[in-house]
């Protein structure tokens, strides 16, 4: 059943068809539910890597980059859970890996996060700056460092990844690798 209504709301373009056919408030109101049905399967299926369904959301032009109210991307939800099959279809079917959540993390630092080595080598081959920092100051070499991820931080390196950058706490690389953390 859900692959059924995913089709025929992808069918009828999102949902968009059946606003603009009948213009009235119970039409509209039926898109905004389709379009936030279609979202929670969009979103599931980066998060859970139903590729078959994330599919269709990619044949059907979906946009990639929506975000849910925290600001995660597919793209963000399949690397910190994990999904590499789902990482790599995002990604070659034009998913914004550079995109940002709300706190200003990225796919990448999710997945340096979760221990997700592959996924976040996958992701430091994109033309993303190594040095974007989320809303904290922090960079993935940062999260590298905190959570002991020597090979990643091997690879930020090779990437110019700046070492030596600092958050505004004064927390830098080498400090959060000894395990010394700064806080408020």
């Amino acid at each position: 059943m859900k692959r059924l209504f995913l089709l025929v709301a992808l069918l009828l373009g999102s949902g968009h068809v059946l606003a603009e056919s009948a213009g009235d408030s119970a039409s509209s109101a039926e898109s905004e539910q389709v379009q936030h049905q279609l979202r929670i399967y969009f979103f599931n299926a980066a998060r859970f890597g139903d590729n078959e369904v994330l599919d269709e959301f990619i044949r059907s032009g979906y946009d990639l980059n929506t975000t849910d109210d925290k600001g995660y991307t597919a793209l963000i939800l399949a690397a910190y859970n994990g999904r590499a099959d789902t990482v790599e279809r995002l990604l070659a079917a034009g998913a914004d890996a550079c995109a940002e959540d709300k706190r200003g993390n990225t796919a990448l630092m999710g997945a340096i996060f979760k221990g997700e080595l592959r996924i976040a080598k996958r992701l430091l081959a994109t033309e993303c700056d190594p040095n974007q920092r989320n809303k904290a100051g922090q960079t993935p070499a940062m999260y590298a460092a905190l959570f002991q991820r020597q090979a990643l931080l091997q690879a930020l390196r090779e990437k110019r990844a700046d070492l030596g950058a600092k958050d505004p706490l004064g927390n830098n690389v080498a400090s959060l690798a000894r395990g010394e953390i700064r806080t408020r």
